[in-house]
């Protein structure tokens, strides 16, 4: 998109129009065009639904809760790994017109009671266990009720709206319908009573909850629509050049925007097919499901795309069918890039910027982006979105190449925080902007580059630092593997800077040698104070660094709880 604007706005100007349908409307079209297409690969089990079969199984799933007497807009949660039922949840919730609630398989047992309490759902999916995750066990201490309720008869005291359990596998516990039992309850549902609530469903009814992972405070529901993520998937796949011929492997999380969304419905939006390597992310099982199942497409965030490259026997894996893909959730370091496009084959892998109250893409780089571009910055708005970065205290849009807050506005803005008015209006303003909280830049052609979070800017001495900036920096080290740089308190001026610094194998360094590469290359204030070398980062499930955690580390280990108790102006 050429553009040429002395002030940073851009819109994603676009000839194809948006998907004006559920989706489940379109699932009915896409079996109608692509009924023997290959639709979903479970490659650990070796399952397999051609997308006429994933309808059906769908509408048992659709049934199934129609039979419980869920209604439209009721909730339903999901809490598992990425299995193939997630799939058929997904899609048999949004049949039968039922908003499916994302909960995090990290979740422990506080945050399990605030989502479920918070948004009120009806029913519960949930696997039993994941290595050390007993989802089951973790149940029961929230609602200890359910051992002795019969399944689909639970009276919990703390959860009121929670009538019914189910185990999305083949265990029995107390209290649970198991898997097969679930779907038999469907049985009496007739296919005219899918039929009529299916065609009673408007595009713009809220369809899924997603709880998003704040620094601080406890999670927000983001309440997103049929038009909201039915639209984001479908042009990420656009961005793609996707068609019915390609297939995906997404080693991302369901619960997640990047692989309910970005995954699942850009592959459904196109007729393509979506590959399972395994619950959760796993090098060799990513690579071995690409080279297998001659997928043409790989999802991830640069931690798993670098986590790949580096595997011993990365080389021994045939990753010739892999053209494009998207990474996400953090920045992309220049050598990453670089051998993703020619050691993995994928010449045309794109950068997607965004956040789930965005549903969840706003930029994309085209596949044809240079390395600069596709490293650089995250792209152009996505089509049928606007852009604007403004000036956090006057709300201004500024001029082109100034930084300042960066904020979207189109289809894709969540409805809002479930149940949350007051948080809702925080993020978005007035006249529809949401309000992003990342530090951006835009450039004369629309192309943006995140500088960093607003809260995550160190202050040292009155001069501002994007931690981006000395990251992007110590890439350049040629032992440095991965590092990532925050702001811990000083007394003297207010914060330092720390890097968390992960050699590259086999490499050794001391933090004089880090701060020795420095001088002369960076100004002086952004030259580390500290370097603390690492072999992995606190993270979320999905892969992205939780730097709130790394400072209350480094407090901790630095003894600044008494530089953290001096109040700056």
């Amino acid at each position: 998109m050429a553009r040429s604007s002395p002030l940073s706005y851009a819109h994603g100007g676009s000839t194809t129009p948006l998907l004006g349908e559920t989706i489940p409307a379109v699932l009915d079209r896409i079996v109608a065009q692509y009924p023997n297409n290959e639709a979903l690969v479970d490659v650990p089990e070796g399952r397999r639904w051609t997308y006429s079969q994933l309808r059906s199984d769908c509408r048992r799933v659709a049934k199934s809760l129609m039979a419980l007497g869920l209604q439209r807009g009721d909730r339903v949660a999901i809490w598992a790994t990425n299995h193939p039922e997630w799939v058929l949840v997904q899609f048999g919730t949004a049949m039968a017109g039922i908003v499916l609630v994302n909960i995090n398989p990290a979740y422990r047992t506080h945050e399990l009671e605030y989502a479920l309490r918070n948004s009120e759902v009806s029913a519960l999916l949930l696997i039993e266990r994941f290595k050390s995750s007993d989802y089951v066990g973790m149940l029961y201490s929230v609602c200890p009720e359910a051992r002795e309720s019969k399944p689909g008869a639970l009276q919990s005291g703390k959860l009121p709206h929670l009538k019914t359990l189910a185990l999305m596998g083949p265990g029995e516990h107390p209290g649970m319908f198991t898997w097969p039992g679930f779907l038999a309850l469907g049985d009496g549902v007739s296919d005219e009573e899918l039929a009529r609530r299916q065609s009673s469903l408007d595009m713009d009814d809220v369809i899924n909850i997603q709880y998003t992972s704040g620094t601080t405070g406890m999670p927000k529901g983001a309440s997103l629509t049929h038009h909201n993520i039915l639209n984001n998937g479908f042009f990420v796949g656009e961005g793609m050049r996707f068609s019915d011929k390609d297939r995906l492997c997404i080693p991302v999380p369901f619960y997640h925007c990047f692989g309910m969304v970005m995954s699942n419905l850009t592959c459904m939006t196109h007729g393509a097919t979506m590959v399972l390597p395994g619950e959760s992310f796993d090098p060799p099982a990513t690579l071995k499901a690409v080279e297998q199942e001659h997928c043409t497409a790989l999802h991830g965030v640069p931690t798993m795309f670098i986590a790949e490259l580096e595997h011993p026997e990365f080389d021994s894996f045939d990753l010739s069918s892999l053209r494009t893909g998207i990474m996400a959730g953090a920045p992309c370091p220049i050598e990453v890039m670089k051998k993703v496009t020619t050691r993995m084959h994928a010449g045309q892998m794109t950068i997607c910027y965004g956040e789930t109250e965005a549903s969840p893409v706003v930029t994309q780089t085209p596949v044809d982006a240079s390395l600069e571009d596709r490293t650089g910055t995250v792209g152009l708005p996505m089509p049928h979105v606007e852009l604007k970065v403004v000036d956090r205290d006057t709300g201004a849009i500024v001029p082109s190449g100034a930084q300042g807050e960066i904020c979207y506005r189109g289809y894709n803005i969540m409805r809002g925080y479930h149940n949350n008015p007051k948080g809702t209006a925080e993020v978005i303003d007035e006249a529809g902007w949401l309000h992003s909280g990342d530090l951006a830049t835009m450039d004369s052609r629309g192309y943006c580059k995140i500088t960093g979070r607003a809260k995550e800017m160190i202050i040292r001495g009155g001069e501002n630092i994007y931690p981006r900036e000395i990251e992007e920096f110590l890439f350049t080290h040629p032992k440095v593997r991965n590092v990532q740089v925050i702001g811990v308190p000083d007394e003297k001026y207010g914060e330092e800077v720390q890097a968390w610094v992960e050699l590259r194998e086999g490499e050794t360094a001391t933090q004089d040698e880090i701060r020795e590469y420095c001088k002369g290359k960076i100004a002086h204030y952004k030259i580390p104070r500290y370097v603390k070398f690492v072999t992995e980062y606190p993270m979320t499930v999905t892969g992205k660094i939780q730097k709130f955690k790394m400072r209350e580390a480094a407090i901790k280990e630095l003894g600044l709880e008494k530089a953290a108790q001096v109040k700056m102006a």
